[in-house]
């Protein structure tokens, strides 16, 4: 056997007589190691699920490999036959309607009205109740939502009629497959055949329609490259494009978004825990200084002394790494059920290798590159030194020249992995470099508040004056301990940030009160009249707001010399929503309620001169559009123009009718459309019994309008929004969780450090209370100084999530956050208090015979 076998056979047989199977002294590196490790591998597995989802279910949740929208008609000939010369096509129209049953008029139920033709669905399995798998609904047939059949209490076979179509119910929908691309839903489902549109006359020209065209490439063609000529081909058209690779672009960018922030949590776990992995193996070879002295007295080698402890430190490295991913892996359906819903997530247990290997080796190497410098710091001090360690302290400070290069290895390894498997490396590229600038900037506090505290006059009371010494004194773990608690001080701030104001933005966007009912086709002329009459005498005192309303796609803008082709665009800006497909447009003689001018000026009533448009101030912000500039839009395959004439700022939590795009009467007046309206009930209390008459009663009268009940939308858009939440207050509470621990460690080193300054001051006489007093005070002083630290980091920290990431308003709950931090403080204070009274409960004399 080779020198170097032997050395480290002889080093592990020693090794394994110091462990046991408890890990005394190594708890805090496992605990840390853990939580690490299991976020790591939970968020890694997660992610990588979603990802093989949306990438295997990218045709079926599309419907195609290729998917063209238009708003307001169907396509030309010409368009239609260029489709068809790519593949087969499956043509679908998708619009707001109403139902109720057909022996009945005195209910209704809104419904989204989706009508399909026999090639639906060209990918995937359609199912209703009962696991049946069935095709497109024939003649008259409707396959309904389970929704629909609660509502009517209907059932299959029984009868439904939409608009002046009667249709039977074939069956209860239970699999969409083309669901997650449809959108956030107005109604429940109803599924019909082209046939069944027909006969219900719901279609007429203007009509708030959309028709789908879903297209079965061969199987070499790029489905990128050919939305590209399309869109080219017919630039004037107003196509809404997307590819099976981008099936839900905003399911894409919240999967973006969540993924990011996912590895934000990570990361930070990560960086925690190597905190907490440094804190508890120099808290570990504290414990261990008298085995490490008499090693070296019995000849060991500094060498020697490296490979046994590395190797302890390894085992229980390993078992941590081995508890940590089987404990991600575990917690991960837990993940995907709160996500549930909102994401494609596999079911059950997943095991995904390369998200483990990952894991384990961020794991690894973050036990030895934190581990190093307490293990070669310990490597290099002499026997000697080490027995009276306790008594006369080792200089304080790691000495650069033994563990700057495997640190800085270690480091670079970190940051590497990171990086690269990191599917936004820039974000933690970003995000590690502000790590470590959080850690210097603690570490100077330490630092500063030590030399500080030596320095301030001593006070006369004679406690304030030994707890402002001990910050100061040889051996002190002020730097420690300013690092632990600023991290987990702010850990504690940003949660509290982060959850209140995702409450308040669900409070804002979803607010309590809102016009009850929308209603869209509303005929013009006399349909006006008649809806207002029929409003009035339904529902006595309702407010009804009433605005024309057509659906188009902005196809240039810019300066008029130098307008910009959204076609052309490569990427449309993650903010411009209004070069998104089609929008809504309308026109008016007045400023919209709720809007104020930010620059231009307002056309005057009767306006006839060139046709003028105001554009909403964010959205000209995002794209560079100015007063003066032209927007060219699509509307019902005809181009129009018109002038920027004013910018404004549009109250969005209103939720009434808000529009990007409000053009002068001139410029859309005269195209065919509807109008769509407002109802808000003078008497909310008693909506329930208003509802069956408003719904039925526009049944009667105007078949061909569709209503839109907020109610059911409000608690839907409540419902997704407190799931992110609640996923964002999951995924936050694992690097507080790590906090916790690395707090829990440092104190506990700090416990063991002052144990010989406590024994020596009760054989002067100091009582257990005057001691538990002089702890308090110490912490008391550490924690005024890093609230304020905690609050500006934890902040800034949550601000970057809830604004930048997830691009919701800032508006936290300051009352609750100094509430949060309050109670943070306090835990440090019990956590201090508990930790310190075994060190109490020492008898003087037992404790200087173990110096």
């Amino acid at each position: 056997m080779s020198r170097w076998a032997q050395d480290w056979t002889l080093a592990w047989r020693l090794a394994r007589r110091g462990l046991d199977w408890r890990f005394r002294g190594l708890r805090l590196l496992i605990v840390c190691l853990v939580l690490g490790t299991a976020a790591l591998s939970a968020i890694g597995t997660l992610t990588s699920g979603i990802e093989r989802e949306l990438a295997a279910r990218g045709q079926a949740m599309l419907g195609g490999d290729l998917e063209l929208t238009l708003a307001g008609r169907e396509a030309a000939p010409d368009e239609l036959a260029a489709m068809r010369a790519l593949g087969a096509v499956s043509q679908g129209t998708r619009l707001q309607a109403m139902a109720r049953r057909a022996e009945s008029t005195d209910d209704a139920v809104p419904v989204g009205l989706k009508a399909v033709d026999a090639r639906w669905p060209l990918y995937g399995a359609f199912t209703v109740t009962g696991g049946r798998k069935a095709g497109a609904p024939t003649g008259m047939t409707a396959w309904i939502d389970p929704g629909v059949g609660d509502r009517l209490g209907v059932k299959a076979g029984d009868r439904l009629k939409i608009g002046q179509a009667e249709l039977v119910i074939g069956g209860v929908i239970a699999g969409e497959p083309d669901r997650l691309s449809e959108g956030f839903a107005l109604g429940p489902t109803v599924i019909v055949s082209e046939e069944a549109l027909k006969a219900s006359g719901l279609v007429q020209v203007g009509s708030m329609a959309r028709w789908k065209y879903r297209l079965r490439l061969r199987a070499e063609a790029d489905p990128a490259a050919l939305a590209k000529d399309l869109k080219t081909r017919f630039a004037s058209s107003g196509f809404q494009v997307r590819t099976r690779d981008k099936a839900s672009p905003g399911l894409d960018r919240f999967v973006s978004r969540m993924g990011q922030f996912l590895v934000l949590v990570a990361l930070a776990a990560l960086g925690i825990a190597g905190i907490g992995i440094a804190g508890g193996v120099s808290s570990y070879l504290e414990m261990r200084r008298a085995s490490i002295a008499t090693l070296k007295i019995l000849g060991a080698q500094s060498g020697d002394i490296v490979r046994i402890f590395l190797l302890q430190i390894a085992a229980a490295a390993g078992a941590a790494i081995a508890l940590g991913l089987m404990l991600g892996v575990g917690i991960t359906p837990l993940l995907a059920r709160a996500l549930e819903g909102l994401l494609p997530i596999p079911p059950g247990f997943t095991v995904d290798a390369p998200a483990l290997a990952v894991a384990s080796a961020y794991g690894l190497l973050i036990a030895l590159t934190f581990a190093a410098p307490p293990l070669l710091d310990a490597r290099r001090v002499p026997a000697m030194a080490l027995l009276r360690a306790r008594v006369a302290p080792v200089g304080a400070g790691w000495r650069v020249p033994l563990w700057a290069l495997p640190v800085g290895l270690g480091l670079s390894g970190i940051a590497g992995l990171a990086v690269l498997t990191s599917p936004q490396p820039v974000l933690a590229a970003g995000f590690l470099g502000g790590a470590a600038a959080v850690f210097a900037v603690l570490a100077l506090i330490g630092r500063g508040l030590s030399w500080g505290a030596a320095r301030l006059p001593r006070p006369s009371l004679p406690l304030l004056r030994m707890a402002l010494c001990n910050l100061h004194r040889p051996g002190a773990q002020t730097s420690a301990l300013v690092v632990a608690l600023g991290f987990a001080l702010a850990a504690f701030v940003m949660l509290a940030a982060v959850q209140t104001s995702i409450d308040a933005n669900i409070a804002q966007r979803v607010p309590e009160r809102a016009p009850d009912y929308f209603v869209l086709d509303v005929p013009g002329g006399a349909g006006q009249d008649t809806f207002r009459a029929l409003v009035r005498q339904k529902a006595p005192g309702a407010a009804v707001r009433m605005v024309p309303a057509m659906r188009g796609a902005v196809l240039a803008f810019g300066p008029q010399t130098a307008m910009t082709e959204v076609a052309t665009l490569k990427e449309i800006p993650e903010s411009s929503w209004l070069l998104r497909g089609d929008r809504g447009l309308t026109y008016a003689d007045e400023l919209p309620q709720g809007n104020v001018l930010t620059e231009g000026r307002w056309w005057p009533q009767d306006y006839a001169g060139e046709p003028l448009v105001s554009v909403d101030a964010d959205q000209a912000k995002a794209i560079g559009l100015k007063v003066g500039d032209t927007v060219r839009i699509s509307l019902l395959g005809t181009e129009r123009e018109a002038r920027v004439a004013s910018l404004r700022r549009i109250d969005w939590t209103s939720f009434g009718f808000n529009y990007g795009l409000v053009f002068s009467p001139n410029a859309l007046a005269d195209a065919p459309h509807t109008y769509a309206a407002t109802i808000t009930l003078a008497a909310p209390e008693k909506r329930q019994a208003v509802r069956r008459a408003i719904l039925s009663g526009l049944v009667k009268a105007l078949p061909e309008s569709s209503v839109i009940e907020v109610g059911p939308v409000l608690g839907q858009a409540r419902a997704l929004l407190g799931q992110v939440g609640t996923a964002i207050f999951a995924a936050a509470s694992v690097a507080v969780l790590a906090g916790l621990a690395v707090l829990a460690g440092a104190i506990a080193a700090a416990r063991a450090a002052r144990q010989y300054d406590s024994v020596i001051l009760r054989v002067l006489g100091a009582s257990r209370g005057q001691l538990l007093a002089l702890l308090a005070a110490e912490y008391a002083l550490l924690c005024a100084v890093l609230a304020a630290v905690a609050l500006a980091l934890g902040g800034g920290t949550a601000w970057l999530v809830i604004v930048q990431l997830f691009e919701f308003e800032w508006a936290p709950d300051w009352g609750r956050v100094f509430g949060v931090l309050a109670g943070g403080v306090a835990l440090v204070m019990a956590l201090a208090v508990a930790g310190s009274l075994s060190v109490l409960r020492t008898r003087p004399a037992e404790a200087l015979r173990a110096l």
